[in-house]
């Protein structure tokens, strides 16, 4: 076996335990997220991805990175802008984090609003689906994304560490580089990273426009889709000083991208993100808290819409959020965590388009989480989070928000319970029950405007009250040497679920607004488009995830495994009864992973069903069946780790339209494509 030296950088231990020359290390990836406790059994569904998994399943957004997963779909808005959807619910109940913190950006306000992040920056990324809003917040009522990238090193760094990347094709013809520099005397830690991504457009199988849609005169471009070509560019620089107890440290970090919007030509986002961080953790203290760990943030974000070069509309999102965590000593059986958190974000979108005003929101929130160990089978955990939201809109003298000038305030309270019973060695049972409440956004609450990237028209509801949910899971897990996974149901149940829904009525495509900044004729008239209410109901979600990594052999011709996963959710209006919308249909995916000393392959089978449960005014899609493959070689020069991969995807030039994604009727998932890529820890 091999030794790990001490002196490797989080990634490349990560590709080292990844490869075959270290199947016997087998470590246990800590998911920190999941539970801060660090504890080895968490009764909260979660998963991790890291190391070579990473690096074949990278995207170049988070939406698509992760859209495999057990229970996670993609908003999918074509190759630039993505979100991940976790059990149907998507936009302000998913907490996307970055090393803990929230990042502010305007990535829930719109499905062509992309995250402003490149996968190829991130070590490891952490899901937890379900309710994580103890610790993080009413908006992680659906689950949480956490991704770390080591830009303030939380750990001694000794010598100089690095890594590097380099892809090219995939059916945009993607061209990305990408990398990072580590250094460190066994006290102080730099880390220095830089990544650049540009991509053409999408190329697609038949016409954009799906067969619902499409007439004889508007079929849409044939095998490309059009305007979805851009660039990504990032880097950052960060540092930190560490000691026997603990660590401190600070990051900057920057992120530039420009892409076009699929759903109107001649429509461009231009996106800029600066982003400060501040982490540090004190271990081994005396007194009342044992450790205690404080992370902070600080974001300007701003993005501009540009119609034929034209600057028709500025979004604006700046702010910070920092969180504290302590931890105190066992108090008998009793293990614990307390904390704080407190946010501000200020938003403002400028322009003839902006469908909702300036806005100031502000939260504190107070939480706790105890875990008890009652025997050596059982394990609990219980939780609970008051967290106090302001909301305070301004409506700069526009005639459109001339009624949204009252302060909104919100008590939002969370409790939830968690245990795992260790029925036998093989068999666990988990199951989690949990309250939540969350308050409603600015733009559910304030919206007033045609929304043309998606279409619609959409008006808020100032009047609206919290989100509440009772949510609950069962999972049944196994781990036998030969078979490890689980298989698991959910359901939660929505007093007040705000839905964006069809009023059945049209409103004028385009209002100007002599309030605005901009007061010219635009270049092209949208029409009459359908009004789109946010309006609070009562639903339903509930589905089942499973999955199973089964050793099939392991000899002197390498390790054959058979790895299956397969996730299923309904969602329902219970107002209305009617299907909510865009809820990702049953998928089943397969993959055979074989490996033998410096090689790795495997074959992926992609199946999902056809979605025909939908409101009355959507669009149904098709089923479709994938086909994908990959190949990696792992070498050495000198010191240094290489893994050259090549990897296809829908091999058999399948449509694939996505049911979560609202353009599946404009913007289908690539075609067949090829992608070669080489990466190098030092």
């Amino acid at each position: 076996m091999r030794h790990l030296p001490l002196h490797l950088s989080p990634l490349a231990a990560a590709l080292l335990l990844a490869s075959p020359l270290s199947q016997a290390l087998e470590l246990q990836p800590q998911l920190i997220t999941a539970n801060p406790l660090g504890a080895a059994q968490s009764a909260t569904p979660s998963s991790v991805l890291e190391g070579d998994a990473l690096t074949l399943e990278q995207k170049g957004s988070l939406g698509e990175t992760l859209n495999n997963q057990p229970g996670v779909a993609s908003t999918y808005f074509g190759p630039g802008a993505s979100r991940p959807v976790i059990r149907g619910l998507d936009g302000d109940r998913i907490r996307l984090l970055r090393n803990g913190v929230g990042a502010l950006d305007a990535s829930s306000l719109s499905y062509d609003h992309a995250v402003p992040l490149d996968p190829v920056n991130i070590e490891r990324i952490e899901i937890v689906r379900g309710p994580a809003a103890l610790l993080y917040g009413g908006n992680a009522i659906g689950g949480v994304v956490n991704s770390f990238d080591n830009r303030i090193p939380d750990a001694p760094i000794d010598g100089i560490h690095g890594a590097g990347e380099l892809r090219y094709g995939g059916a945009d013809t993607t061209r990305s580089s990408a990398g990072k520099l580590e250094a460190g005397d066994g006290r102080f830690a730099l880390h220095l990273d830089a990544n650049s991504r540009q991509f053409n457009d999408l190329r697609i199988p038949g016409y954009a426009r799906s067969s619902k849609v499409r007439d004889a005169d508007n079929r849409g471009d044939k095998h490309r889709l059009d305007n979805s070509d851009g660039r990504q560019d990032g880097g950052a620089i960060g540092g930190s000083y560490n000691w026997d107890h603990g660590y401190a440290g600070l990051s900057y970090s920057r992120y530039d991208s420009n892409y076009g919007s699929v759903a109107e030509p001649g429509v461009r986002l231009d996106m800029q993100q600066d982003h400060y961080a501040f982490a540090s953790e004190l271990r081994d203290l005396d007194g009342p808290f044992s450790a205690v760990k404080f992370d902070a943030g600080y974001t300007d974000y701003q993005h501009r819409e540009l119609e034929s070069g034209e600057v028709h509309t500025t979004f604006k999102n700046k702010g910070y959020e920092a969180r504290v965590e302590a931890r105190h000593p066992p108090l008998g059986p009793l293990e614990g965590v307390v904390g704080a958190q407190v946010s501000r974000n200020e938003f403002s979108a400028l322009g003839e388009e902006a469908f909702v005003p300036h806005t100031n929101t502000d939260s504190l929130a107070l939480f706790l989480l105890e875990q008890w160990q009652a025997s050596e089978r059982l394990s609990l955990s219980v939780g609970a989070r008051l967290e106090h939201t302001r909301v305070d809109p301004d409506s700069k003298g526009s005639e459109r928000f001339a009624d949204t000038d009252s302060t909104s305030s919100f008590n939002a309270a969370s409790l939830s319970t968690g245990t795992v019973y260790q029925l036998t060695p093989v068999w666990a049972l988990a199951a989690n029950l949990g309250y939540t409440e969350r308050a409603p956004t600015f733009y559910e609450l304030y919206a007033n405007g045609a929304h043309v990237a998606t279409g619609t028209y959409e008006v808020g509801d100032a009047n609206l009250s919290k989100e509440k949910a009772l949510s609950s899971d069962l999972a049944l897990r196994f781990d036998n040497g030969t078979h490890k996974g689980s298989a698991g149901v959910f359901y939660s149940h929505f007093r007040n679920y705000i839905g964006l829904l069809s009023s059945g009525n049209l409103r004028e495509g385009h209002h100007h607004d002599h309030g605005d900044e901009h007061d010219h004729d635009h270049d092209h008239d949208h029409g009459d488009v359908p009004e789109y209410l946010y309006h609070g109901v009562r639903a339903r979600f509930y589905g089942i995830e499973a999955e199973d990594r089964w050793q099939l052999l392991q000899s002197q011709y390498g390790n054959l495994a058979l790895e299956l996963s397969g996730d299923y959710t309904r969602a329902k209006n219970l107002d209305t009864g009617e299907d909510l919308p865009r809820i990702a249909p049953l998928r089943l995916n397969s993959g055979l992973v074989w490996d033998l000393e410096r090689w790795q392959a495997r074959l992926d089978v992609q199946h999902a069903s056809a979605q025909h449960r939908k409101p009355a005014n959507e669009t149904s899609t098709d089923g479709y069946t994938t086909l994908g493959a990959s190949v990696g070689y792992r070498f050495e020069v000198g010191t240094s780790d290489w893994l050259a991969f090549v990897r296809g995807e829908n091999l058999t030039d399948q449509t694939v339209r996505y049911a979560s994604s609202i353009l599946r009727d404009i913007a289908p998932a690539p075609g067949r494509s090829v992608e070669v890529g080489l990466r190098t820890t030092f």
